[in-house]
């Protein structure tokens, strides 16, 4: 890989913009609404995520009541929710919207969008040098096709028949048939745009993500002297743009098959005892459409939160990152392997036997990598000089998390255990541990780190280690015992299980489960009080460097302008994890290499 690329020429039309930037007044809608400056946009994801995440999260609330306590009424739901919980109780046409709704708001709008969009716009060119991405413009515009989804979305939530019920994969033929239910009516339709919306978001910002990291690196920023946060959001976004398309074509199809007669997905479908005119479709095509970018969603989400995850834990351990070519390797190998195992999603569905043990082998070995990544922080954590700072606590609650449910993903990779299991709440759990609480655990580990970056405070320590314990034994307190009641055979999206004598002997672990998401919720609220007080109370940053951090964003002024440097662009001449060395505690990337230094990789 090359070491720098077209530095001089990069510079010179960057020297030139920011020069346009303070000759230019800019008003508040320039400056806030339809911003260009990458870190504005930045945090325009993160609250629009933020906001989403309280959204989704109450929803899953309100769906957990029905199922710890199915018999009970509660009026103030009633209140909310007028007719979908008459009588205080939720009605199941309302409990599948909101399942379908939170998965879909969880997975796309805030650890998609909301992650991704946050530390990728944020952090890419403070960290590899650049004043702002390669397009500010369709950087914008990717926020806001990502606004446009968002309100799209919500709407759904106000239609007569009510939002999209089918669950959050929208498989045919709930998803192809506005006769299938109420929710089959406008709020698919709503549902649809919405994601289409939200795809052309993630194209627009994947492609520029990739065009800065390859283009717009400083002097002697090399790729292998990018910060692993760097890499993260670079390969997330090489996935993205090779596998979302393809959820495109199948949203494309499925519109045809709903409104325009067609019969890609759809046969030999009855409906009140008459037989509708689809013939010749097959709806495991679309499965096979939506998996193949739904397993790859899953690294889209969780290589991000890796990225920052190794980044904070270096930066807090006072150590070198453990096995940098590993880590950027192992990725490498995730990106690869993530779209060679979409059929395991699918052992159920009269996969050819021989096909599905070549699923479980090619998934099996996504084990190493992951494998690779886990070992190498935990060493990096081995007599280091640790501070627990609220990141750092996060970002080891990560590792511990990502251990948890990668363990049992060894098991559901297993297509014996899989066609067992499938379906319940054994999957439930596994996957809410390993890519949702664990890259809920990354983003948090990522505010808390690069809040004053961002706002030029700090956020309030006691209140963050008080948040993070809480939401650590919350995750715990909720998924564990899911696993028990999914090896048991409990079915996930069941509305009322208790008609069933098998599963009323989890009556009193539901109802404890459904108190633990409650508190773990309201936790949640410490989060977001310390956030946006801090943005205006918080400690004021006194130093640029406050977590004598090596890489680049610290080089800046403590409120950086839109263009980050006010002068030449730093030049870099070492890789960003000096920690330790030679008896310095750090050495930052801007430093030279002295004559006497020891080599370190």
């Amino acid at each position: 890989m090359s070491e720098t690329i077209s530095h001089a020429g990069v510079a010179a039309v960057h020297a030139a913009e920011h020069h346009d930037v303070h000759h230019h007044k800019e008003t508040f809608i320039t400056k806030y609404i339809f911003s260009q400056d990458h870190k504005t946009i930045g945090k325009q994801f993160l609250i629009t995520g933020m906001i989403w995440a309280i959204l989704g999260g109450f929803m899953s609330v309100l769906f957990r009541l029905q199922l710890g306590f199915p018999d009970s009424t509660f009026p103030w739901l009633e209140t909310i929710l007028g007719k979908w919980a008459k009588g205080g109780h939720l009605i199941d046409e309302a409990y599948y919207s909101l399942t379908t709704l939170h998965g879909t708001i969880m997975i796309f709008f805030v650890l998609t969008g909301g992650l991704s969009g946050t530390f990728a716009n944020f952090l890419i060119p403070l960290q590899i040098g650049a004043r702002d991405m390669a397009s500010p413009l369709m950087n914008m515009l990717s926020y806001w096709f990502f606004f446009i989804a968002s309100i799209i979305m919500l709407s759904s939530l106000f239609v007569e028949t009510g939002p999209f019920s089918g669950g959050w994969t929208a498989y045919p033929p709930l998803s192809a048939l506005g006769a299938a239910s109420d929710g089959s009516k406008t709020g698919m339709d709503l549902w649809w745009i919405s994601l289409v919306l939200f795809v052309v978001s993630q194209l627009l910002a994947g492609l520029n993500y990739i065009s800065t990291v390859l283009n717009m690196r400083t002097k002697g920023m090399s790729m292998t002297r990018m910060p692993l946060s760097v890499w993260g959001v670079f390969l997330q976004a090489v996935l993205g743009v090779l596998s979302f398309p393809v959820l495109f074509a199948g949203f494309i199809l499925l519109l045809f098959d709903r409104h325009f007669g067609t019969s890609f997905y759809l046969s030999d479908i009855y409906v009140g005892g008459t037989a509708l005119a689809h013939e010749g479709g097959n709806a495991i095509l679309y499965q096979h459409l939506f998996w193949f970018l739904g397993h790859p969603e899953v690294y889209i989400v969780i290589l991000p939160a890796m990225g920052l995850v190794s980044e904070v834990m270096s930066t807090n351990a006072r150590k070198p990152i453990f096995g940098y070519s590993a880590m950027v390797m192992s990725m490498f190998a995730i990106v690869i392997l993530a779209f060679l195992v979409w059929a395991h999603h699918m052992f159920v569905t009269g996969l050819n036997p021989f096909l599905g043990s070549v699923f479980v082998l090619l998934t099996l070995l996504i084990a190493v990598p992951s494998a690779i990544k886990v070992f190498n922080w935990l060493t990096t954590l081995w007599r280091g000089n640790i501070r627990f700072t609220p990141g750092m606590l996060f970002a080891i609650g990560f590792v511990s998390l990502f251990i948890s449910g990668g363990l049992t993903g060894i098991y559901l990779g297993n297509s014996a255990i899989d066609i067992h299991v499938h379906d319940t709440y054994f999957v439930i759990a596994h996957f809410h541990l390993v890519m949702g609480v664990a890259a809920f655990f990354g983003m948090f580990c990522g505010v808390y780190h690069w809040f004053p970056k961002m706002y030029g405070r700090h956020m309030n320590p006691t209140m963050g280690y008080v948040h993070f314990w809480l939401t650590l034994i919350g995750a715990y307190l909720i998924f564990w015992p899911m696993h028990y009641e999914g090896l048991a055979g409990m079915p996930r999206r069941y509305y009322d299980y208790s008609n069933w004598e098998s599963f009323k002997q989890f009556v009193s672990l539901n109802r404890f489960i459904s108190i633990a998401v409650i508190v773990t919720f309201a936790a949640q609220f410490l989060f977001v009080v310390n956030f946006f007080w801090s943005i205006f109370k918080g400690r004021k940053l006194t130093t640029q460097n406050p977590w004598l951090s090596n890489t680049l964003e610290w080089t800046t002024p403590i409120k950086p302008v839109h263009g980050n440097w006010p002068g030449e662009i730093p030049e870099v001449y070492r890789w960003p994890y000096d920690y330790g060395k030679d008896g310095k505690d750090f050495i930052t990337q801007t430093t030279p290499i002295g004559d006497d230094e020891s080599e370190h990789h």
